[in-house]
């Protein structure tokens, strides 16, 4: 993990969570936006929750706030769409818990109460997608059960808000469109392949008036924010074509060993099996041993 990274979980996790002037303000309009609510901040409670990075990075732009008596947690979907939500959600909610519900009370008779949980996904994606779609932790079940046996389930509500749409979320809550603003300025200066390209996008979005009091007060987090992203990014790509490297060396052993044993069966020398498969005698005899 880069230092980069340990920086800010995201800006979408600051502007809606962590800001220390508006951040709980912004999450209780969106909140709102998302619900239908008409909750007045002076006489809302709410609680930063967080999960260490150390422990569970997972979700590095996720917002979870305990609002009075129910646990609220919002993920930033960017890009791409996934379907597993509900399962990363109840790994998530899991650990969340551990934070909340003391030991010692799991194994009282007393029945315990827990906050409801409510999960939401904002899908900020160029694929087409739904204003709205229900994903349910169920779904993901090998057997489906009957719909009043369902031993356990999730419910995530992911929200289209894609800026360039139309959508009744982003009238409702005028941060969460700036927001939205802001990150298709900082795409169109990255595709344009902007040197200073988060720098310019700042200016250009204080200028326009989006997100202009947050982007002045924090233009250097801002910058550390997205470098830490893009570096997650980086991290992530890397990883996974090294997996598919991984993946691709452990089919060809796995072809060798195959052939290798087919060819032993034969009785055949390993000198003869080694120029038949055209590999080294010393490497062909390491695969003999794994057989």
């Amino acid at each position: 993990m880069t230092e980069n990274r340990q920086y800010k979980a995201s800006i979408f996790a600051d502007l809606f969570g962590d800001d220390e002037v508006d951040g709980k303000r912004n999450f209780l309009s969106l909140y709102n936006a998302l619900t239908s609510s008409n909750l007045k901040y002076e006489e809302t409670v709410m609680e930063r929750k967080t999960i260490p990075q150390s422990m569970y990075h997972t979700f590095n732009n996720d917002v979870s706030m305990l609002i009075n008596r129910k646990l609220v947690v919002l993920v930033e979907h960017q890009s791409t769409i996934n379907e597993n939500m509900p399962l990363r959600f109840l790994e998530y909610f899991t650990h969340i818990l551990y934070g909340i519900v003391p030991s010692e009370v799991r194994y009282k008779r007393a029945l315990y109460k827990i906050p409801t949980p409510e999960f939401f996904v904002l899908y900020t994606g160029k694929e087409m997608y739904p204003e709205e779609k229900i994903l349910r932790l169920s779904d993901s079940f090998l057997e489906q059960p009957d719909s009043k046996k369902i031993p356990c389930e999730l419910v995530v509500q992911v929200k289209n808000v894609q800026s360039e749409i139309e959508l009744p979320l982003l009238k409702n809550c005028v941060i969460l469109k700036q927001y939205c603003e802001f990150m298709e300025i900082i795409h169109n200066c990255r595709m344009a392949g902007m040197p200073d390209c988060f720098e310019k996008a700042i200016n250009e979005s204080i200028k326009r008036g989006i997100l202009a009091d947050f982007l002045s007060r924090k233009a250097t987090e801002v910058r550390n924010m997205f470098l830490a992203e893009y570096d997650y990014d980086m991290d992530i790509a890397v990883q996974r074509q090294e997996a598919a490297e991984e993946a691709a060396r452990e089919a060809t052993t796995d072809l060798l060993l195959q052939l290798i044993s087919k060819k032993l069966s034969k009785k055949l020398p390993p000198e003869q099996i080694a120029d038949e498969i055209e590999l080294p005698l010393e490497e062909t005899l390491q695969l003999i041993k794994q057989l």
